[in-house]
């Protein structure tokens, strides 16, 4: 797995001392700069926990790795309000302001795997080497369902990412990276939804994602 030319190649995975207070006031508080809002998250909540509910995962322990400021805290107290919920977070200026218990998606560990596992925004700024590790080490975490979202080099490409509002110093990795390293534990399921294969659950040919055609 490399990333693509100009994204850094080489170097190590961002520091945790770049997600300080500065980093969360331009990214999510600041209104005019922040890359995600109330009306986007109530979307995407409705969308991953519904689909989770549709392909009749049960869930009762819940992860949410690299939680930020905990934006999908109350999506599953609304969705699956007798689930459990833990948040892990590498930055330790808000495991300080809200109490998350301190860990990377590198080698977090937790006794038991759990139901549903969230990963948004944390895998691009991981190095390639890194990157391997957290997509092996969200096999090891995750025994149902997990909800994966992460930019790519075919989304600059594709001109489908805001760059004034992107973070540039994420790693441009190429999609088939994040599916080399999870579709040995997982089945993908589109949306940025993976099914684990300890699930055992069964699934329809046409529910299962394909591969983006090349252009």
């Amino acid at each position: 797995m490399s990333a693509a030319p100009g994204a850094r190649a080489g170097a190590a995975s961002v520091a945790e001392g770049v997600f300080d207070e500065a980093y969360y006031e331009r990214f999510y508080f600041n209104q005019k700069t922040r890359v995600v809002d109330r009306a986007h998250s109530d979307r995407l909540g409705a969308f991953v926990c519904s689909y989770v509910r549709h392909l009749r995962v049960p869930v009762a322990r819940v992860l949410d790795v690299g939680c930020g400021i905990g934006l999908w805290q109350d999506q599953i107290a609304k969705h699956f309000p007798h689930a459990r919920y833990k948040g892990v977070e590498f930055s330790d200026y808000l495991c300080q302001r809200f109490g998350w218990e301190r860990g990377s998606v590198v080698d977090y560990r937790a006794v038991q795997p759990f139901d549903l596992v969230i990963c948004q925004g944390v895998l691009p700024y991981l190095n390639a080497a890194d990157l391997k590790k957290a997509l092996h080490n969200l096999a090891v975490l995750c025994r149902g369902a997990l909800y994966v979202e992460a930019v790519t080099m075919e989304d600059f490409a594709n001109d489908v990412v805001d760059e004034k509002l992107t973070d540039p110093r994420q790693f441009r990795h190429p999609a088939q990276a994040y599916r080399d390293g999870l579709s040995p534990h997982f089945t993908e399921m589109g949306g940025g939804l993976w099914l684990s294969h300890e699930a055992e659950l069964p699934v329809f040919a046409l529910e299962r994602a394909a591969p983006a055609p090349s252009r």
